[in-house]
């Protein structure tokens, strides 16, 4: 088993649930099983999960919409820290089959290996682009 799934589909659901706080969950390599190593409220706490020599797998929610409606939208982080093997960064592309396997809908993939790449209002940019319609009061452009 490459990946501890019941607590990675309860960590999973925790983020999706609705009448949650939870807004993150990060999952990282114990062995070399995958399974959570921490869950928060806080964007900037998932980001301090992501070490330059780990691989770390998130999922992290993301409220878009307009004043008239909120829609949660969710994306799959692939952390691969600068310092990690080459062995090990092959390995992150096979091992993520069985992470997708658990965290199956998600309204975008990110892949990063710099904090550069994470900064919430770009990732946030991306997965609204995703959820098609977006309505509103705003300038059309």
């Amino acid at each position: 088993m490459v990946v501890d799934s019941d607590v990675m589909y309860e960590a999973y659901e925790d983020v999706r649930n609705d009448t949650s706080e939870t807004s993150w969950a990060a999952f990282k390599y114990q062995d070399k099983i995958v399974t959570l190593s921490a869950k928060g409220t806080d964007y900037n706490e998932f980001l301090q999960q992501l070490g330059d020599d780990e691989r770390v797998y998130g999922f992290v929610r993301f409220e878009t919409g307009d004043e008239l409606s909120r829609r949660a939208k969710f994306a799959l982080i692939t952390w691969v820290g600068p310092n990690v093997s080459v062995l090990k960064k092959a390995k992150v592309s096979t091992d993520k089959a069985f992470v997708k396997e658990v965290i199956s809908n998600y309204a975008k993939e990110f892949l990063a290996d710099s904090l550069d790449d994470l900064v919430y209002d770009q990732l946030l940019s991306e997965v609204k682009k995703q959820g098609g319609a977006n309505y509103g009061t705003g300038v059309r452009k």
